[in-house]
């Protein structure tokens, strides 16, 4: 609990349009209270936000650990599957420990880039081999607590990931991820505690990694809950022709026939899919959420975005990877990617690109009540510079474009969670040496 505050906002992003002087009222328990336009000046007392200030933005799909693989996979060639062995490495090194102070980081660095809430795609869940830790959930509350240290929200997607691939037992580095069966895995998800700033989810690895039998159990255990429901989908054509050869149907429709597409699940990447998948997507509102400097970056290739929301299909942006940490950057670049792809320009305006950013990302996450400035919302709220070398020039009311087209996580002057400052004129309140902390954690799993 904070005390009750008022903010005067230079320049808001209101959902539709951006509005000049704005001021807010957040109670002590952190959700907007009250929202005036038209304030010209500060009121007496307020604190102030210069900028461009937007609703938290919403990273849909994180994997804390791959910021330790930042630069290093990028040394040479290779495909998606060598990138993977690169990546098990990494993983055999965390302990609850270590894992806590790198996710601590990461967050960190997702605070100062305007995050306010993480959806955390987690599965090592067990230490090396395969034996569980005294606390079965040692990893998973080690990222809650990160979450809370970094000053942002968490949807801990616990994640079922039980197999190597269609009728192959798991791998020796994927035996700290497998929980057996997906009753198993139940059974330890169910003793997770959410509350405050943690909420917890489930999450399907894939269906190479989560037999067809197990995919109505978690699926079941995420309706139980109301709970978000995520599944990497599609991602590379190679998943889809072993699914076809083991079950004569694509991914997307084996998850239908098990009763886990539905407004309440995610689809990421959504890379490579058939019309008919796209059909079936749309008609069940289950969301995509894409992450095109990590698809880039593994050369995945581009998923058909504009055709899955036409078909009813919520848009929602992560940095999975975390190639960079740059929910600005992943926005633009699902417009530029499809800009190439098509040849046209103008799939998304700036205000429906922030949208997926910010309130349909939140949603994804199972908080609805977040993503907007608006009365009964949570306060969370992040201001961009409008006079940086990469902002500086626009008229102020075209803020929206100029954020989505122009700005970057380094214009990102300021963070609010729950009406509290996190980031405050660029500097973290609460780990003050974020790039130490970053390189320290990092060199931690290389000794």
């Amino acid at each position: 609990m904070t005390a009750p505050t008022t903010y005067w906002l230079e320049h808001a992003w209101l959902g539709t349009h951006v509005e000049p002087g704005v001021t807010l009222a957040v109670s002590a328990d952190g959700r907007i209270t009250g929202l005036l336009t038209g304030a010209d000046t500060p009121p007496p007392g307020a604190e102030v936000l210069r900028g461009l200030t937007i609703p938290g933005l919403a990273n849909a799909h994180s994997h804390a650990f791959h910021r330790a693989l930042r630069s290093t996979v990028q040394v040479g060639s290779g495909t998606f599957w060598t990138w993977r062995d690169f990546m098990y490495k990494v993983a055999q090194n965390l302990t609850p420990d270590s894992y806590y102070a790198l996710a601590r980081a990461t967050y960190a660095e997702m605070a100062l880039a305007g995050i306010t809430n993480v959806g955390e795609f987690h599965y090592v869940h067990h230490a090396p081999g395969g034996a569980p830790y005294a606390d079965p959930n040692a990893m998973g509350e080690a990222l809650i607590a990160a979450a809370d240290a970094a000053g942002i929200r968490i949807t801990l997607l616990d994640t079922a990931y039980l197999a190597a691939g269609f009728g192959q037992a798991p791998n020796a580095h994927q035996l700290r991820f497998s929980d057996g069966t997906a009753d198993a895995w139940a059974e330890r998800a169910s003793a997770l505690k959410g509350g405050g700033h943690a909420r917890i989810g489930a999450a399907i690895h894939s269906v190479r990694a989560v037999p067809a039998d197990h995919l109505a159990t978690v699926a079941r255990w995420a309706e139980e809950r109301q709970a978000p429901l995520h599944v990497h989908l599609s991602e590379q054509t190679a998943e889809n022709d072993a699914c076809r050869a083991a079950h004569g149907r694509t991914p997307t429709q084996l998850l239908a026939d098990h009763g886990v597409l539905g407004a309440r699940t995610t689809g990421v990447h959504n890379t490579h899919l058939t019309d008919a998948d796209i059909s079936l997507l749309g008609a069940t509102a289950t969301g995509t959420c894409m992450c095109p400097t990590t698809e880039r970056d593994l050369a995945d290739g581009i998923g058909p975005a504009s055709r899955l929301q036409q078909a009813g299909s919520p848009l929602s942006l992560g940095s999975d990877s975390h190639a960079v940490i740059d929910l600005l950057e992943e926005a633009r670049a699902m417009e530029l990617n499809e800009r190439l792809r098509s040849r046209t320009r103008g799939h998304w305006t700036a205000n429906a690109l922030l949208t997926a950013a910010t309130a349909d990302g939140h949603a994804s996450l199972g908080l609805p009540d977040a993503g907007r400035l608006e009365v009964g919302a949570l306060a969370d709220f992040t201001t961009i510079a409008l006079d940086s070398v990469r902002t500086a020039g626009a008229l102020p009311r075209l803020g929206a474009e100029t954020a989505v087209f122009a700005a970057t996580a380094s214009d990102v002057r300021h963070t609010v969670v729950a009406g509290r400052h996190i980031v405050r004129d660029g500097a973290h309140a609460l780990v003050p040496d974020v790039p130490s902390a970053l390189s320290e954690s990092i060199a931690a799993l290389r000794a």
